[in-house]
């Protein structure tokens, strides 16, 4: 433990010579009562009470003095708070498969809500990015802190052919070399997370695996959240085709990059799901002036001391 003024330090010197002038009082004490013969006398001047007492509250008091002079120095100590420097990254699927409708009211759109409000709750230094992917994929918002435009771009989000999860995932890595410095920490890199929405059936491009391995070797989690159900369907040129999601290519990803996978079935439960991904980015650990800890302690031991001293003084019967 650190202290703000530890010079005030000093001051616990006292307690030895309180210690010392306390014996030398009761050595004195004794001394003075074996002057006396009359034992009924003695009884009078220097009644027996129990020595425990005098000695636990003479401790106790003491013990309040050096909780009062560790308290007068400003002690310190290291506490956690929501780390502010950040950055995420929401990458959402825009395949066809997206539009169905077993995830009311369908599968993007459950999407979109969930993630504007995820970005709503996050803490308003981390930088946000936006990346879509369907046949190919895009950075639509390099990472910034402007929410206003992610929402924005949100919203504008629309349908597209095939699904390139791997090329999302690196889309997603490409964006992270967009963030601007911080300039309190320039030489700090901020943590960083990619949230993968999709129903996870890739169909072009690089592996899923492939880009999960990228991530790895970038120290990024993904985050990964299967939208969907077993008896997804779409309709094209009025053909009914079965989209079930596919959970385990996602699993996947989120155990090669030390994230983790979701399956949310609802927007209510997709809610859930982020809240839980934008604690996991940690904390900063920061000096904290903890002399009200000390007052506390020292506090109880006066209250304790004071308990003492009144059944040492009281005459039960």
């Amino acid at each position: 433990m650190e202290f703000l003024s530890p010079a005030r330090l000093w001051f616990l010197l006292l307690i030895p010579l309180v210690i010392a002038a306390y014996i030398y009082l009761q050595h004195r004490r004794a001394q003075y009562a074996l002057r006396f013969t009359n034992i009924a006398l003695l009884d009078r001047v220097a009644p027996r009470r129990p020595q425990w007492r005098r000695h636990l509250a003479v401790g106790l008091a003491l013990l309040s003095a050096a909780t009062c002079v560790v308290a007068f120095a400003q002690p310190k100590d290291e506490v956690k708070v929501p780390r502010e420097r950040a950055t995420i990254v929401v990458a959402i699927d825009v395949s066809l498969s997206m539009m169905a409708t077993d995830v009311d009211p369908n599968r993007l759109e459950a999407a979109k809500k969930s993630a504007k409000n995820f970005v709503n709750q996050l803490p308003s230094k981390f930088n946000v990015s936006l990346v879509n992917f369907a046949g190919t994929a895009s950075i639509i918002v390099p990472p910034t802190t402007d929410r206003a435009t992610v929402q924005r771009s949100i919203d504008g989000l629309e349908l597209a052919e095939s699904t390139a999860t791997g090329e999302g995932i690196f889309t997603s890595l490409q964006s992270l070399t967009q963030v601007p410095p911080d300039p309190e920490h320039p030489n700090d890199p901020a943590p960083a997370r990619i949230v993968l929405l999709s129903d996870g059936k890739r169909t072009v491009g690089r592996t899923a695996q492939e880009g999960a391995q990228a991530a790895k070797a970038k120290n990024t989690p993904v985050y990964t959240i299967t939208f969907g159900t077993d008896s997804g369907f779409i309709e094209m040129d009025g053909i009914r085709q079965r989209v079930p999601p596919d959970r385990a290519e996602l699993r996947s990803v989120a155990e090669i990059t030390g994230g983790e996978a979701y399956t949310a079935e609802s927007a209510g439960e997709l809610e859930d799901v982020y809240k839980d991904i934008g604690s996991s980015v940690g904390y900063d650990k920061v000096d904290k002036e903890v002399t009200s800890r000390f007052a506390g302690i020292a506090m109880l031991f006066t209250l304790a001391a004071a308990g003492a001293c009144i059944a040492m003084a009281t005459r039960f019967p």
